[in-house]
């Protein structure tokens, strides 16, 4: 075989290294599944190591996977859930997919790569199965309601009571009863719909009430000033709607910065 240019190479490597890396993170989220998403997951693993064995035909290297990007593509497969991680990975490939088509000419079987990351996208991880997408709307419900609610109580109540110890527990109580009052109406609500389960839909929701509760209503019990505690108590909520609004962008393929400055405005207009 004719020596390859560096550069050539070297573009030939880094495509080896992100297939290897890509069968890796697939392989880890694989074993970790249950048995039809463990499937879909483990034949993508198997495309890519393919993929791996295509470029190192030419580049004649073995090379090692970056196994910072395999670790943090498994920990966001646990914490956020298998189609977040994947499909998060999967946009990192759009850069890969324009360096392809400049090699197309000279090596044919980029086409075939190609292809098969469209199929990862288009159809293989449509078939991903995920509770917690499912009840993406009942999550979307706590989440917004404890903000906006939330927010803007402890805004009024930082310059009625001015303790921040006070403050915080009136918050607590005030949260946890409006958690419990936003899951009987969930459920109320999807039985009458017959939409889902709703008893997993007013858990869905209480739960994420109840943690964005707790992290508002922290820095109250962590700073002595109520004047302190109430801007870091805005941006906390500024960040857990980025946060989620991120994941709901990836997972659903929406857009981001229109539904983020949304829920932004509505949590601080209120607690304005």
């Amino acid at each position: 075989m004719t020596a390859l240019p560096e550069h050539l190479k070297n573009l030939l490597l880094g495509f080896q290294r992100e297939e290897i890396t890509e069968h890796h993170v697939y392989s880890r989220l694989a074993g970790r599944s249950s048995d039809k998403n463990q499937k879909v997951l483990r034949q993508i693993a198997d495309e890519e190591h393919q993929h791996y064995a295509t470029w190192k035909k030419y580049t004649g290297v073995e090379v090692k996977p970056n196994w910072r990007k395999v670790f943090l593509y498994s920990l966001l497969g646990r914490i956020f859930g298998l189609t977040f991680a994947v499909k998060l990975m999967e946009m990192g490939e759009v850069h890969a997919q324009d360096d392809y088509q400049k090699i197309i000419d000279q090596f044919p079987q980029t086409e075939t790569i190609v292809k098969d990351e469209d199929k990862h996208e288009k159809y293989l991880l449509a078939l991903i199965e995920e509770e917690k997408l499912n009840y993406i709307g009942s999550i979307v419900l706590g989440l917004n309601d404890a903000l906006v609610e939330l927010t803007g109580a402890l805004a009024g109540l930082t310059f009625a009571l001015g303790k921040a110890r006070l403050i915080a527990l009136a918050g607590l109580i005030t949260g946890i009863a409006a958690s419990l009052s936003m899951m009987t109406s969930e459920y109320l609500s999807k039985k009458a719909e017959k939409e889902a389960n709703p008893l997993k839909a007013s858990v869905y929701t209480g739960i994420a009430y109840i943690f964005t509760v707790l992290l508002l209503v922290a820095p109250y019990f962590l700073f002595g000033s109520p004047y302190l505690a109430l801007p870091v108590t805005l941006a906390l909520g500024i960040g857990i709607i980025f946060i989620f609004t991120f994941f709901v962008s990836v997972t659903k393929d929406e857009p981001f910065f229109s539904r983020f400055l949304e829920m932004m405005v509505i949590s601080l207009g209120v607690a304005a």
